[in-house]
């Protein structure tokens, strides 16, 4: 039996290999030709430091500034992958906010679980924590603007154990981001809190979502 004919004699691919097949080869492609475009540029940018038109290290630091103007700007249109900047293991975490929650959940009713953030690889690789799939890696909320993984009867966490590190850190009393209690005795809420709330899921999970 030739190859070619065992080959053609062989049972077709089921659909996923196939696109993982196809998926892998598009990748190898799209690795290729950045790699040969990097090399072009790197080449091109040492040409002209060589000949005095630019500097290097001057071009590191713009490189820095322009690197976080695009990364704004990509989560404002919702591209690339988000994970938490500085992760650390939530397990170990000494961290974990002292706030009083329980008493004033009647109040604010867990507004704090509307907040959207990026998980971390440790969240992800566990499997338990749910993420947006036209969002990764964003915390899932449900249509309601909640986290998909709060008890919307008891306003409690269904994995808290497990939960993500902006969970067990969160200080809504001292919080620099966030205006949430306008008086925290008084168990006010901030009226700007729910506007700001709104335009920050608008960015991460884009217009259509709810709130």
């Amino acid at each position: 039996m030739t190859e070619k004919t065992k080959y053609n004699n062989h049972p077709p691919l089921d659909p996923i290999t196939s696109g993982l097949l196809y998926t892998h080869l598009r990748i190898n492609d799209t690795t290729q030709r950045t790699l040969q475009n990097s090399a072009f540029l790197f080449a091109l940018i040492e040409m002209l430091d060589e000949k005095g038109i630019i500097s290097i290290k001057d071009l590191d630091e713009r490189k820095k500034v322009v690197a976080d103007r695009l990364v704004k700007k990509f989560v404002e249109k919702g591209i690339g992958l988000l994970y938490q900047s500085e992760e650390e293991d939530k397990y170990a975490f000494e961290g974990k906010s002292s706030v009083p929650c329980e008493e004033r959940l009647n109040t604010c009713k867990a507004v704090c679980c509307k907040l959207p953030f990026a998980l971390s690889h440790q969240d992800i690789d566990e499997g338990i924590v749910k993420w947006e799939f036209g969002r990764p890696y964003v915390i899932a909320h449900g249509e309601d603007g909640y986290c998909v993984h709060l008890d919307k009867t008891t306003y409690k966490c269904t994995i808290y154990e497990n939960r993500p590190v902006p969970c067990r850190g969160f200080d809504c009393q001292n919080c620099k981001n966030w205006k949430i209690w306008k008086d925290q005795e008084g168990k006010q809420l901030h009226p700007d809190f729910e506007k700001s709330l709104r335009e920050t899921v608008e960015m991460f999970y884009g217009k259509k979502n709810r709130m």
